[in-house]
């Protein structure tokens, strides 16, 4: 069944320069970190500094335009950060971007290089339509907090990516639930790719080209597809 994720009308009102490209992939093999895809990770963090040319992530006007949208929806964007500039802000730090797994390890790359919002989550896992949506607050969270598996509820208007099972990314891209994310058992994966005025949708699907490139390279064989921008 081809992946198919929609975005509801009231967040097409609230960002209406908001644009997505989905990446959907079968037959993939995931792994620990591997030496090449930390190579791939210290290079996209090289990218980053010479496309930021000394400026901070959130002066970048792409950043901008999350930060903004993120007010717009009542989140603070200086503590609920959008995926990407959470990600350079590490990428430029001491510490340097987090090694998680192979596939994990590909999607940041393109995210941190490009300063674009990357997700992944194992198609598996989804349970029914997923659909970007703004929550009515009842909707499930799982969660881990201290080793132990918990329910939040995000806040009433708040963006979540969500199936029929809950809310599988909160505060649209900030913080994914462990129930869908990509582990070393996963084959079959979507990634998403998200956009916001000014960046040119063409950047964005470059950006989709790069990483279906990636995954080919890294797991021979896998069927991939980018699908259109919506």
């Amino acid at each position: 069944m081809t992946f198919t994720p929609t975005v509801s009308d009231e967040v097409r009102a609230l960002a209406p320069g908001f644009t997505h490209v989905a990446v959907e992939a079968h037959d993939l093999v995931n792994a620990p970190t591997t030496e090449a895809s930390s190579a791939l990770l210290d290079d996209a963090a090289r990218r980053l500094a010479a496309r930021l040319g000394g400026r901070a992530p959130h002066e970048d006007p792409h950043m901008a335009a999350w930060r903004e949208v993120y007010t717009r929806f009542g989140s603070k964007p200086s503590r609920t950060r959008n995926s990407a500039e959470a990600l350079a802000r590490r990428a430029l730090t001491e510490a340097g971007l987090p090694r998680i797994n192979l596939l994990v390890d590909l999607y940041n790359a393109v995210s941190v290089a490009r300063l674009i919002p990357v997700g992944g989550e194992d198609l598996d896992r989804i349970r029914g339509a997923m659909r970007l949506v703004r929550a009515t607050g009842e909707e499930d969270f799982v969660t881990v907090s201290g080793g132990e598996e918990s329910v939040e509820h995000p806040d009433a208007g708040e963006v979540v990516w969500r199936d029929d099972a809950g809310v599988t990314c909160r505060r649209w891209n900030w913080r994914q639930g462990p129930r869908t994310r990509l582990t070393e058992g996963t084959t079959a994966g979507v990634f998403l790719l998200e956009g916001m005025a000014p960046m040119p949708v063409a950047d964005l699907e470059a950006a989709a080209g790069e990483l279906a490139e990636l995954l080919e390279k890294f797991s021979p064989g896998a069927r991939i597809t980018v699908h259109p921008p919506v």
